[in-house]
């Protein structure tokens, strides 16, 4: 009563080979499943580096135009 069967066994083979044998429609949606995953995490990684801050610009006094902030202090003095 304990123990499996045969027809257990072979129950436990079939549904193993549903899921990662050839090309059965389970493997193929776990493939894709996969890609899409990888695909999000691209995605992810690539709103980081774009999402660089600019740099923060002011009003230069003696000329009215914008310039960045580090550049405006080497024009002072």
């Amino acid at each position: 009563m304990g123990s499996l069967s045969i027809w257990h066994w072979l129950i436990v083979l079939a549904v193993a080979l549903l899921f990662f044998g050839g090309k059965g429609k389970i493997s193929d949606l776990m493939g894709d499943f996969a890609k899409g995953i990888k695909s999000f995490k691209k995605g992810l990684q690539d709103d980081d580096v774009a999402e660089k801050p600019a740099a923060p610009k002011s009003i230069d006094a003696k000329t009215g135009e914008t310039v960045p902030q580090d550049e405006k202090s080497k024009t002072v003095g």
